[in-house]
């Protein structure tokens, strides 16, 4: 597929994708393997780390096989085995569960978001991802969109991919509101150790009345951990300050046990990171527009989840495959006598259909189900009915439930094209 340019500051380029995260990497990367060529824009001067890191599932690391970077990953990140759930009201555990699926494969690890990046955008040809490159406005013209960035260029293209996050300005074009805040917030923070930290490769996870608290090994030195909780006033006050947001969780999780809580005292403060959670309500991923035309969202664009299944990079891997399949199915198959301007518009109108209608329940699933457990996990608001459940009855189920969305395959890249 050409590449030209018309100006000094007009591109023309055949596919765009807006945000380099990880499902805008995935997507390009797909599409690469194809031996289909794209560009992709981040806002920053450099990759976006926040977050420090993301719990993968078996349904991530058969996306991550099918773009062809497992084997880059796998090494530097240890395998986990199981999830222990203890209540810090009663100190007793109330639930132990294996990783291991049905027919005992099974594969969940803690990866470093920054590795994760590093690795998809290491596969890709220099030049395919443009920094300080911000969207600020999205123009028709005829079967093409021109898009107007922040320094004054426009890039023309064929196909536009929104992959740029929770504040899409794709989304917003195909008619999506802005992410609905659920009411909770999320503060989260990673350690890296001077030597071994000697914990079980499990996800360690503690629930209090109006809190979840979890620790996870992401290899034999570091550890992610994270706590969400429904902050007040002064909650909201303390996310732009690190000091307070450890004086904070270290007041809230006085019983944690000791071994833990030393990690959150051991980490830095630059290390420390506060956001509130959103989600995109099922019932717009269910009527609204996941693409029209020539345009389409994907990873939280699309589908901002909580965090609570661990599923939210997990999807946005998803995304990638099935759309640079989609993709790749239509434009590869494309006759001598289709290579017109208008049956190439429809052929990639009905590939983004398609791409829609597989990840739309999926994507309801997902959104509907943390959504669910979150509220669980967290004692419905300090509710002390909802604890008193979840502790004596709920947390094995929620605990299942969580390995359950996880078992989806999101499929290979290439599929036999006739």
């Amino acid at each position: 597929m050409a590449t030209t340019s018309t100006t000094t500051t007009t591109l023309v380029k055949d596919i765009v994708i807006v945000g380099g995260g990880v499902a805008g990497l995935t997507t390009a990367l797909g599409l690469q393997r194809l031996g289909i060529p794209s560009l992709v824009l981040e806002s920053s001067d450099k990759l976006r780390t926040a977050g420090f890191a993301l719990l993968t599932w078996k349904n991530a690391w058969k996306a991550l096989e099918a773009v062809g970077v497992a084997h880059i990953l796998r090494p530097k990140h240890v395998h986990l085995h199981g999830n222990v759930t203890t209540s810090l009201i009663t100190g007793q555990q109330t639930s132990t569960v294996s990783f291991k699926g049905k027919d005992g494969a099974s594969e969940t690890r803690c990866i470093k978001r920054e590795l994760l990046l590093e690795a998809l955008a290491n596969e890709l040809p220099s030049g395919t991802i443009r920094y300080l490159s911000k969207v600020v406005a999205i123009e028709e013209s005829g079967f093409s969109k021109i898009l107007h960035l922040a320094d004054g260029t426009s890039i023309k293209t064929k196909v536009l991919i929104g992959c740029d996050g929770v504040n899409s300005v794709v989304a917003r074009w195909l008619g999506f509101k802005a992410a609905a805040f659920v009411g909770r917030s999320a503060i989260r923070g990673c350690t890296e150790l001077k030597n071994n930290h000697g914990f079980e490769h499990k996800f360690m996870q503690f629930f209090g009345d109006d809190f979840r608290a979890g620790a996870i090994p992401i290899d034999h030195k570091t550890l992610y951990w994270f706590f969400t909780w429904t902050p007040s006033t002064q909650g909201k006050e303390m996310e732009d300050n690190p000091a307070k947001l450890k004086q904070f969780v270290l007041e809230k999780l006085e019983k944690l046990p000791s071994d833990i809580r030393s990690v959150i005292e051991n980490t830095e403060l630059h290390s420390f990171m506060s956001s509130p959670l959103r989600y995109r309500h099922p019932w717009e991923i269910l009527f609204g527009n996941i693409s029209k035309g020539n345009v389409c969202v994907a990873g939280d664009a699309l589908h901002p989840m909580t965090p609570d299944l661990g599923q939210g990079g997990c999807s946005a891997l998803e995304d990638g495959v099935v759309l640079a399949r989609c993709l790749g199915e239509a434009l590869l198959s494309l006759s001598n006598n289709e290579k017109g301007e208008e049956q190439e518009y429809k052929r990639i109108e009905e590939a983004l259909k398609k791409y829609a209608n597989e990840r739309r329940w999926r994507s309801i699933d997902l959104v509907t189900s943390a959504y669910v457990v979150g509220t669980i996990q967290e004692g419905g608001g300090g509710s002390k009915l909802v604890s008193f459940f979840r502790d004596k009855f709920l947390a094995p189920f929620l605990a299942g439930l969580v390995l359950k969305k996880s078992d989806f395959d999101c499929g290979k890249l290439k599929e036999d094209y006739n």
